[in-house]
């Protein structure tokens, strides 16, 4: 079943494809980013629209160390940054990483020997490096988050060790104002040490650069140091998803968490849980950034994203018909459905739940479907597990396309799907994310899934000669005569625990006089 949202301009499926789900034909995909601190690969499964990470390291160079008052990059950095890539090509090699592309952005940009460094790499190790303008690395960088997100709209800010990008994505699209100013990791922590009014300072830099026409209510935070910030603040917060990728929090809230890391004695960032030794020492300007930045552009939230300057590169380097596949359906099937008994079941669960809820609009219509692609995804675990482990995973897997709110919903159904008890304690700090509409959509969403592999075996020709109504005060259940109306215990079981989670008492099975 194929289920559209269209703008006039634009078609975007909602579907299952256990084909597209398996293609085993894509090599992987690498990409190495030379920042201003630090030198990341990371080697992807494919190169497609939820592409899952199959190795990811960096290397800390740090090249935009001295930079301002040098102008140039230091021997040292340029020998070890030549030496990591010579590393990553060798990894990539053995992978069979088919394309490996290489961006680098402000220190190499700015640096009078950056091209030097260009032409090292390409002659030691024949990987080409392209060196990305300020417009580019914005454009990049908002690009990761219109691939990661579920039609975003806000402004994006990207903060790396030599440079802050900023622009706004608007949709499928990034508008044509950017900005890109020295106010990077580096540039900052310099600031800092020199004492005196750095605020100001930085404030009189975003306030000639970043118009205030840029402020929308949805702040996407972008790099390392935000991505740190925002663990930190999960970890201390105790968020019921610890999960950076869609981690949403109110602007005032991350300022009052700024400010408390400010206050922290030097040396004390390290000891936050959550944060590494080695981003402890740039996450007091990582924490200064965002106060300021949020302090000038007045968002009410701030959304922190995983997906960047990589992730938007690669996905400008899809089809254009690819690039509007949904990323949370695509994630959800290239996880799902080839842990699945038969892939084939979880199209035609997308058809069978179709008429559930009357007026679906297409933020649910995408959950629903993305179930339907991980429900058989903990056949293999022990009964008396599956519902935890299947909850918890669903929590934790590397999906984008979705908030934490879009995650519990997931994982409170998947547990429902799996027979959980509806008061377990573990279900708890999940079900504070959800509205009580939505908790009880996700109950019976998961119940009616239980249902459907009991009724059919999990045979897609079964369940196509079924129906299943729910109305205010009867859930009935009308089977073909084909698949004959099931004398079993287990099927009636099942339909007294998705009548109870659609709040009746009342069900029962018939036989259709026609098959549908």
């Amino acid at each position: 079943m194929t289920i559209t949202v269209d703008t006039p301009a634009v078609h975007r499926p909602l579907d299952l494809d256990p084909k597209r789900a398996g293609r085993l034909d894509r090599p992987p995909y690498g990409i190495i980013d030379i920042g201003s601190n630090s030198i990341r690969m990371v080697v992807y499964d494919q190169l497609g629209r939820a592409p899952l990470p199959r190795f990811n390291e960096k290397s800390l160079c740090r090249l935009g160390e001295g930079l301002a008052q040098t102008g140039s990059i230091a021997a040292d950095g340029f020998r070890r940054t030549v030496e990591a890539v010579r590393r990553f090509r060798a990894i990539a090699d053995a992978m069979g990483v088919a394309r490996l592309d290489a961006t680098a952005t402000e220190a190499v940009r700015r640096a009078s020997n950056g091209k030097d460094l260009v032409k090292a790499i390409s002659a030691d190790t024949g990987v080409n490096v392209r060196i990305l303008t300020g417009a580019e690395e914005a454009r990049y960088a908002t690009l990761g988050v219109i691939s990661g997100f579920f039609r975003p709209v806000g402004v994006v800010g990207d903060m790396g060790g030599g440079s802050l990008e900023i622009a706004e994505a608007r949709d499928d699209r990034v508008s044509e104002r950017w900005a890109s100013l020295p106010l990077g990791a580096l540039p900052v922590e310099a600031l800092m040490k020199k004492g005196g009014d750095f605020r100001r300072q930085i404030d009189a830099l975003l306030m000639k650069g970043v118009p205030l026409s840029f402020a929308k209510p949805t702040f996407y935070a972008v790099g390392g140091g935000w991505r740190a910030f925002a663990k930190a603040h999960m970890i201390a917060a105790k968020a019921p998803v610890q999960v950076v990728h869609g981690y949403r929090i109110t602007a005032a809230d991350a300022r009052t968490f700024a400010r408390t890391i400010l206050r922290l004695a030097p040396g004390k960032t390290a000891e936050l849980a959550g944060i590494s030794r080695r981003r402890a020492r740039t996450l007091p300007a990582a924490a200064l950034m965002l106060d300021r930045v949020l302090k000038h552009l007045a968002p009410e939230h701030v959304v922190f994203s995983a997906l960047g300057l990589r992730e938007g590169w690669l996905y400008s380097q899809l089809a254009h018909q690819e690039r509007y596949l949904d990323p949370l359906i695509e994630g959800a099937q290239l996880i799902g459905l080839p842990l699945a008994r038969v892939p084939d079941f979880a199209p035609a669960l997308v058809t069978w739940t179709a008429g559930l809820f009357k007026g679906e609009r297409p933020a649910y219509t995408r959950l629903r479907i993305a179930l339907c692609a991980l429900s058989d995804l903990g056949w293999r675990d022990h009964p008396d597990l599956r519902a935890e482990e299947s909850f918890r995973r669903t929590l934790q897997f590397p999906l984008i396309g979705l908030e934490h709110r879009e995650r519990a919903f997931l994982a409170v159904a998947i547990h429902a799907r799996y027979a959980g008890r509806l008061d377990a304690p573990y279900l708890s700090a999940a079900l504070k994310l959800l509205p009580e509409t939505d908790h009880r959509r996700a109950e019976i969403l998961g119940r009616a899934i239980l249902l459907a592999y009991r009724l059919s075996g999990g045979m897609p020709a079964v369940l196509t000669n079924s129906r299943l109504k729910i109305g205010p005060n009867r859930l009935r259940l009308e089977v073909g005569r084909s698949a004959r109306v099931p004398d079993s215990e287990a099927v009636n079981e099942r339909l007294a625990l998705l009548a109870a989670a659609a709040g009746t008492k009342f069900f029962e099975i018939t036989e259709l006089v026609e098959d549908p």
